[in-house]
């Protein structure tokens, strides 16, 4: 969320901001306009209340002296005064909602440093590591290898949960679990504290993180008891600090967290809808640092580097973007992702997205932090990143690895994870 005082000092940094993501800027003058009638209602309500104050007084001091009807008089127009500050009251209550609600539909700042850009069209390279294998024979797609090595059954998950929806075989769960089990071990080693989280959140939970109001529909809800299924680990990691001032000393404070997460993907045409691109439902790590404000610029190039620690240790072509301007998520100020290649495929494909949320979702969630014993407290800075999503790295697995009959050999990071199974062999 943003500041209402960075609305009333610099209306123009928040209209650019929009501009830049290629929004309409006309609601920060609404905003403002809010901003400067329920303040207003707020001025004349405290007049009034203090000459109301002041017409007790003077009623009462004529009750003493007997005169009653100059009394009445003023007890007639300290009930006019009385209706106009209860009108006052509800006008001001309801600006006060309407004015966050408002706000709450806000993106964050655009740092000046992403480049300007519409959409992902824009994004920029920013490195390139890991050279591209040579293959001598056809390349078989995810979905045919997944199959064929029973690490999916994408027919009786869909008999199971619809479209989008998938089921695991042994090999594909102890694979799933081996690649976890290895990237918190590695989240580990670089100083993460694993935690374990809920998967069912409240309304607040999800607008601390920034996904609600404005993302609602890309949610599922169980509407009776306001509990929302996660689409990812962020939103209750963003929450565990809720209303607290952490103590001086305690920050960077840096989470990782395993979970299911739950999309409302919009269905695809194609080779998009096919396999394990696009899912209602999948499992991440997921990598979060509260921080100073300061700190924040370079948590998020350490959070890219952990991101890359993945990629790398598996052998996987990978590359850095960082996102233009039209493509930053709602409650980032600056976005890098990690793309995988996938040589059947012929593409990258995105597996994590590292994102510094400065004191953006601080603000809704009011977790604040003391430098030092009786310091004023002060917005921490948050910060995400998968490390990895799970069904997009299995699939540079499939794609990069595969072999001409059909197996596929595993890297040597995943070999102790799997009971020390080095290749995957159709049944």
């Amino acid at each position: 969320m943003l500041s209402a005082n960075l609305l009333r000092r610099s209306p123009e940094t928040i209209a650019r901001s929009l501009r830049r993501r290629g929004e309409d800027d006309a609601v920060v003058a609404e905003l403002a306009a809010m901003d400067a009638r329920r303040r207003e209602a707020l001025s004349e309500l405290e007049e009034l209340r203090a000459k109301r104050n002041e017409a007790s007084r003077e009623i009462g001091d004529l009750m003493k002296r007997g005169a009653r009807e100059e009394a009445e008089a003023r007890k007639a127009e300290a009930r006019v005064m009385g209706e106009r500050a209860r009108a006052l009251d509800e006008e001001a209550r309801g600006l006060e909602a309407a004015f966050r609600e408002t706000m709450l539909t806000l993106p964050n700042i655009v740092a000046d440093a992403v480049p300007d850009g519409p959409d992902e069209t824009g994004n920029v390279v920013v490195r390139e590591e890991g050279g591209r294998r040579d293959y001598g024979f056809p390349l078989r797609m995810h979905w045919e290898l997944a199959e064929s090595l029973g690490i999916t059954d994408f027919e009786r998950g869909a008999k199971v949960s619809g479209r989008m929806f998938y089921a695991l075989g042994e090999t594909g769960a102890r694979l799933q679990r081996a690649l976890v089990q290895w990237m918190l071990d590695l989240r580990r080693e670089r100083g993460y504290e694993e935690r374990g989280v809920p998967f069912l959140v409240l309304g607040e939970t999800m607008r601390n993180s920034g996904n609600l109001p404005k993302f609602a529909d890309a949610l599922y809800r169980d509407a009776e008891e306001d509990l929302w299924l996660i689409p990812t680990a962020e939103v209750p990691l963003t929450s565990l600090h809720a209303d607290e001032i952490l103590p001086p000393g305690s920050l960077p404070i840096k989470y990782v967290a395993h979970s299911p997460c739950f999309r409302r993907e919009r269905a695809a045409a194609g080779s998009q809808a096919r396999g394990l691109k696009r899912l209602h439902q999948f499992e991440k790590v997921e990598m979060y640092q509260f921080t100073a404000a300061e700190d924040s610029p370079a948590a998020l190039d350490e959070l890219v580097e952990h991101a890359s620690d993945v990629a790398r240790g598996l052998g996987l072509p990978f590359r850095i973007l960082q996102l233009c301007s039209g493509d930053l998520s709602f409650p980032s100020v600056m976005s890098y992702d990690v793309e995988i290649w996938t040589p059947a495929s012929a593409e990258w494909l995105e597996v994590s997205s590292c994102s510094n949320c400065s004191d953006f979702q601080a603000r809704r969630a009011n977790i604040r932090h003391r430098r030092e014993q009786g310091a004023r407290p002060e917005l921490v800075h948050t910060l995400n990143g998968s490390g990895l999503a799970l069904p997009r790295l299995i699939i540079a697995l499939l794609e990069t690895f595969q072999e001409p009959d059909g197996s596929v050999t595993l890297p040597d990071a995943v070999v102790p994870y799997i009971g020390g199974q080095r290749t995957l062999r159709p049944a």
